[in-house]
């Protein structure tokens, strides 16, 4: 794809949403409603066929109208999503309308098809001014995504119990298939601007993401040929442009839509004629026919979006990282400035003994003889308490580490999907922030909330035993501390932060096949997955031991014996998958 950031719906893609849902959508009877964040709500409707779920934003960056698939039960509770629950419960829908090159979209549901609408949801997808209402018989606001107040807008205020009114009406002409060429590149000629902002300021429903389409095939050539001014554009250059235009009318006006990712866009619903399709093309398009063009944008969203979060959530702890272990750096050379300094405890012990030894020594040679006695005693008693701090800023650096470990390979986990990788992140940053708290935050923090197992990575080996890796410090110490048995294998990347990696070997025999796998897992879930070989130790897990004081997941061993791994061989075996369990 072109873009990693989520293409904006314009109206070429809502008209293709639009006819694709009519086909399937109408009638239908309404289910339920569920508003997972704040600007997004997720409408279930009950067809012939089954369940069909849509997807309703009015977020800034990427308002849409998509297809899902079956969501997991999450926001029913919110107040937007059980106003529209009991606002549209028992209708139909019965029409779908979109009007002109308006990206507004009605929903209008009755109590049966063929009565008159008892209820209208109103999409209206318009960058930062998008919003969703649900209007009564007589077209009044009963609930609303997003209040306008009149300090907002004065133009358009918009709240509860007000009439629904219209957008202010676009700028510009409808464009026509039937328009003549001549008087087409006449309006476009009509100022001295660049060929994207004529196209814009002349026609309704030409967005950013379409004038790229329509200017040419290549992203650099799109752009370049847009930031032409119209008087520069020789005649080959406007003949192209015209025909792109019309097969762009021509799919509005015979609803001849279809989805490809190609081009200088992320996506587009419309193929130009100049366009030759690919084998690979050709392809994609047959392995994805029997699903509908509202689900695979519904698909594409779900994706980039996941993208964005993790990314976004991956930044965020990296920063907090960083913070935390320069924070940690700082405090433990406070420690051990102070620790540096008690050593001259035993000089000043001196210094008050050569003061007393004096052969008649008067009042204040005594006096500074006690306060030096007073400070070395002072140095000495501090020495236990600055060892203890030592200890305790060196252990929260080694957890620092080991979860930098871990984030740096969940950045690198290409062969996981997005969602389980946006999981992992969240579940290290709320181990993070957990583990870092004072004592009696975190007492706090177990009476007020129900303990959930950790679930680890597991894999399967090739005969069939179950593997398990760590990603964060409780699931190292889980598997390897509370849930391994006797007989059970512990692996770990000799002397480098990173997972622990338990082969249940207490199953059934483990052949050299399974302890190899083993061994590259626990390379490759280290900070040295870089190297082409790692050394790696492998000990029964009743050889493991919880070391007193130390951070989470950190254990010592005895009678574990080196071998050596291969990083790359285990991720290259997680990318062909068929090895999670």
């Amino acid at each position: 794809m072109a873009s990693q950031s989520p293409q904006v719906m314009d109206l070429t893609s809502l008209r293709a949403v639009l006819v694709d849902l009519r086909a399937r959508l109408l009638p239908s009877r309404f289910e339920k409603a569920q508003q997972p964040d704040p600007q997004t709500l997720q409408l279930g409707f009950r067809t012939l066929r089954g369940m069909i779920w849509l997807e309703l934003s009015w977020k800034a960056e990427v308002p849409r109208l998509v297809e899902i698939s079956a969501p997991p039960k999450q926001g029913a509770g919110s107040t937007l999503a059980q106003q529209i629950q009991h606002g549209l419960r028992q209708l139909a829908l019965t029409e779908l309308s979109q009007e002109g090159f308006e990206r507004v979209v009605q929903f209008q549901l009755a109590p049966r098809p063929g009565q008159p609408p008892q209820r209208t949801l109103v999409l209206e997808l318009m960058g930062r001014h998008s919003n969703l209402l649900l209007l009564d018989d007589r077209q009044r606001i009963t609930a609303i995504a997003r209040q306008v107040r009149t300090h907002q807008s004065r133009v358009r205020p918009i709240g509860t119990g007000d009439v629904y009114s219209c957008p202010p009406a676009l700028q510009g002409i409808a464009p026509r298939l039937d328009e003549p060429e001549q008087r087409w590149r006449e309006r476009l000629e009509l100022l001295p601007l660049s060929l994207e902002k004529a196209m814009r300021s002349a026609y309704q429903g030409i967005s950013p993401v379409l004038a790229r389409y329509l200017a040419d095939e290549q992203e650099d050539a799109a752009r370049a040929r847009l930031a032409t001014s119209v008087h520069e554009l020789s005649e080959q250059e406007w003949k192209a442009l015209h025909q792109r235009w019309q097969c762009w009318l021509q799919a509005l006006e015979t609803d001849g839509f279809a989805l490809q990712f190609d081009g200088p866009n992320s996506y587009r619903v419309w193929k130009p004629a100049s366009a030759a399709t690919s084998e690979g093309e050709l392809l994609a398009d047959l392995s994805k026919l029997g699903q509908p063009l509202s689900l695979r944008l519904g698909e594409y969203y779900a994706s980039v979006l996941q993208r964005q979060d993790l990314n976004r959530a991956t930044q965020d702890l990296q920063k907090q990282l960083k913070q935390l272990r320069t924070r940690e750096e700082a405090l433990l050379a406070d420690q051990k400035a102070g620790l540096e300094e008690t050593v001259g405890a035993d000089e000043l012990q001196q210094q008050g003994d050569a003061l007393l030894c004096q052969v008649s020594p008067n009042r204040e040679t005594i006096d500074r003889a006690q306060k030096l006695y007073g400070r070395a005693r002072k140095l000495r008693r501090a020495v236990p308490a600055l060892e203890e701090r030592l200890q305790h800023h060196q252990s929260r650096l080694v957890l620092l580490e080991g979860s930098e470990s871990f984030l740096e390979e969940l950045i690198g986990a290409d062969w996981d999907g997005m969602e389980a990788r946006t999981k992992s992140l969240l579940d290290l940053r709320e181990e993070l922030d957990d583990l870092l708290a004072p004592k009696r935050l975190r007492r706090r923090r177990r009476q007020g909330s129900r303990r959930v197992d950790p679930q680890p990575l597991e894999i399967r080996s090739p005969a069939g035993l179950l593997i398990q890796v760590g990603r964060n410090h409780r699931q190292n110490d889980w598997i390897s501390l509370r849930r391994a048995r006797p007989g059970d294998l512990w692996f770990h990347a000799q002397e480098c932060p990173g997972s622990h990696v338990v082969l249940k070997a207490s199953a059934g025999f483990a052949d050299d096949d399974d302890l190899t796998l083993a061994a590259d897992m626990a390379a490759w879930f280290s900070r040295a997955r870089g190297n082409r070989r790692v050394a790696v130790v492998r000990a029964p897990v009743e050889h493991l031991q919880r070391i007193a004081g130390a951070a989470l997941g950190t254990v010592q061993h005895k009678e574990g014996e080196v071998v050596w791994a291969e990083p790359d061989r285990a991720r290259q075996r997680l990318i062909a998958g068929k090895l999670l369990a």
